[in-house]
């Protein structure tokens, strides 16, 4: 199945489809998908695409976005003054998990990191998804670092 995965950069087209994706499981239900929130959506859509530090991906089967992720690249002091790369927001339809996409997505997202000479991929998962952090341990990363957030 993945072989035929095409992964392209998101159009705005593509805006009500990725926030059904962030919505597709119990904790996105929470966040996502509520009504009075396009306007948000297209302007965050907006500043993504027109920063090329950031690439909002979607991955396609057959002409269905049935992935996503959001892959950012970050300058620093540390480290030696290197790049490192962030992905954010990577889901992939609860009909086609399971099948090898999200390794795909990942895969890809790596590739990009190492073609811009980024150091380091890190991400972030929130504590109430444990098969997701099975899935970045199966793929090689490390809970090297506790997160936190302040929800404004």
């Amino acid at each position: 199945m993945t072989s035929s995965l095409t992964i392209r950069a998101a159009t705005i087209a593509d805006i009500d489809t990725l926030v059904a994706l962030y919505a597709d499981d119990a904790l996105g239900q929470t966040r996502d998908g509520r009504p009075g929130t396009d306007d948000a959506y297209r302007a965050a859509f907006d500043a993504i695409d027109g920063d090329p530090n950031h690439i909002l991906a979607v991955g396609e089967l057959e002409g269905r976005v049935v992935a996503t992720l959001l892959l950012s690249f970050l300058p620093g002091l540390s480290r030696g003054g290197s790049w490192r790369a962030q992905i954010e927001a990577m889901r992939v339809a609860s009909d086609h998990r399971g099948g090898g996409l999200g390794r795909a997505m990942l895969d890809w997202s790596i590739e990009q990191a190492r073609a811009r000479g980024c150091a380091l991929v890190q991400l972030t998962s929130d504590r109430q998804r444990p098969d997701a952090h099975r899935f970045y341990e199966r793929a090689g990363f490390t809970p090297s670092h506790y997160g936190f957030k302040l929800s404004l």
